[in-house]
Formats: C-alpha cells, sequence, structure tokens
C-alpha cells in the first residue's frame, strides 16, 4: 500500500478523524468497491481497492477527480500559476467552473479548497460556491507527490457522477462492498453538511436511503454507513450494529473545535 496517497481536499465532514474506527470493521469482502457519496474519499485512499466505482452528486467534484485520473501532467501545471491573495482567491471564486475547461475548473477547484475558509465546500441554491477567503500564510496548493499517488490510484477506478439510488442499482451486486458517507442528518445549527451541491437532503431522504440499505443487504452486499448520533438514525437502523464515535466538528462558522458524536453502522 502507498501509504502517502492521501485525500486532497479538505472536506466538511470527512472521515480520515474516523479510519482508525472504520478500517477494522471493513469486511474480507471479494467483489468491487463502491463508494457512492465520495465526497473527500478518505477510506477509499487508505484501503486502495484494485477494482471501485466512485460516486458523487456533486459534478465540479467529479471532474476534478475525472481530470486528475487522466490528466494530472497538465493539472500540475494549471496549479502553478495560482498565488494566494485576497484579490486572487475571490477573482477565481468569481468564475463559473462549468464555463471553464476541465483541467482549469479542476485545478480552480484545488486552490478554492486550499485558501478558502476552513476547507469548507458550500454553495448557495444557485450552485455557486460562497465560501469567504481564509487568510491563510501558506497554504499547500500543489502537493506533486500526493497528486501523482492519487492519480495513479484514481486509474483503476470508474469516476460517476450521478445519484447514488441510480449507481447502486446498476452496479451493486452479491459480495461487493459498500461504505456509505452521506450528508449527515442534522443534529444541531452547526451540522449543516448537506449543502454540497445545491440540492438538500432531507429526512425523507435519509428514509430512502435506509430502504436502499436494506435492500443492499438482502442481495448479499456488504455495508458501513456514516452519521450523525440523532433518533431517526437508530431508529432507521435497530436491526443493524450500531458504534458511536466521538468526533472533533473542526469546520464551523465560528472556527472553534467541538466535540460532536458519529455512529457507524454495520452487520
Amino acid at each position: 500500500m502507498n501509504n502517502i496517497t492521501r485525500p486532497i481536499l479538505k472536506w466538511a465532514g470527512g472521515k480520515t478523524q474516523l479510519l482508525n474506527k472504520l478500517l477494522p470493521k471493513i469486511p474480507n469482502y471479494k467483489g468491487k468497491y463502491i463508494e457512492p457519496f465520495f465526497g473527500g474519499g478518505a477510506l477509499y485512499f487508505a484501503l486502495q481497492p484494485e477494482q471501485a466505482i466512485i460516486v458523487d452528486s456533486n459534478p465540479e467534484l467529479i471532474n476534478l477527480y475525472q481530470v486528475l485520473a487522466k490528466q494530472v501532467n497538465q493539472l500540475l501545471d494549471r496549479l502553478d500559476q495560482y498565488v494566494n491573495r485576497e484579490e486572487e482567491f475571490y477573482s477565481i471564486r468569481s468564475l463559473e467552473w462549468e464555463k471553464l475547461d476541465p483541467i482549469d475548473a479542476a485545478s480552480r477547484t484545488i486552490f478554492l479548497n486550499k485558501t478558502c475558509f476552513n476547507g469548507l465546500y458550500r454553495v448557495n441554491r444557485k450552485g455557486q460556491f460562497n465560501v469567504s477567503y481564509g487568510k491563510y500564510k501558506n497554504p499547500k496548493i500543489k502537493n506533486e507527490a500526493n497528486l501523482l499517488a492519487v492519480s495513479n490510484l484514481l486509474k483503476t477506478a470508474q469516476i460517476i457522477c450521478g445519484d447514488y439510488k441510480d449507481i447502486l442499482a446498476q452496479f451493486a451486486s452479491e459480495g461487493d462492498f459498500v461504505f456509505l458517507d452521506p450528508p449527515y442528518m442534522p443534529v444541531s445549527i452547526y451540522s449543516d453538511f448537506k449543502r454540497y451541491t445545491k440540492e438538500q437532503f432531507r429526512e425523507e431522504n435519509h428514509r430512502e436511503l435506509a430502504y436502499e440499505i436494506k435492500r443492499l443487504h438482502s442481495i448479499g452486499c456488504h455495508l458501513i454507513m456514516t452519521n450523525s448520533n440523532h433518533p431517526l438514525i437508530h431508529e432507521l437502523y435497530k436491526d443493524f450494529n450500531i458504534d458511536i464515535i466521538q468526533s472533533k466538528r473542526n469546520i464551523s462558522s465560528n472556527g472553534n473545535k467541538r466535540i460532536g458524536e458519529d455512529v457507524i453502522i454495520y452487520l
């Protein structure tokens, strides 16, 4: 395993801090690795599976991973153009990524993520990135060694932008391992991690997800899911094992570090 491969983005709700709890629960599976709410991909980068389908509904994020897989050298060249200044940040933020070529769009995503406040990915209802400048003195915008390692890993994956239900219906089968890290059920005003696209992930979406997870279990998939420690989550997954894990909430409106509780759901 290549130890330097790690997530390339700071990501609200990222699972790096939970890896020591998640990795011991990984089943001995013989099929594909499928992650339909990919985000920062911490577990994928830790496991480095040989056969993977990684999925997210965020087209900007998926564009970044597709460019990394196929055009990493051009992406590295584009990252050299950026300067960590406030006026540069807001100028780049004002660009509409859909109107850029894929490599410029991907480099913009990395630049904004590394220089915005707390690495928070948030968009408004029009789908426009709206996080403020982070005022960091020397953020590492271009980590060439890790980007190259990530590119090598992503070359072996199928990278798809789509709805989790469609993807799981099409690709999931007996023996696959499906890791699900959906937008969390909010437990406080500080836990709004669902705005990673302009759409919202509401209570009815969590109920639909629970139905899908039970379907996957019935066809022989291995499953692990993370979520917030919310009564609805316990209700929906009462037939599963549920571990309650304390976790830091580092991305917030005021930058304070708070302790929250996640759950890891598995059989």
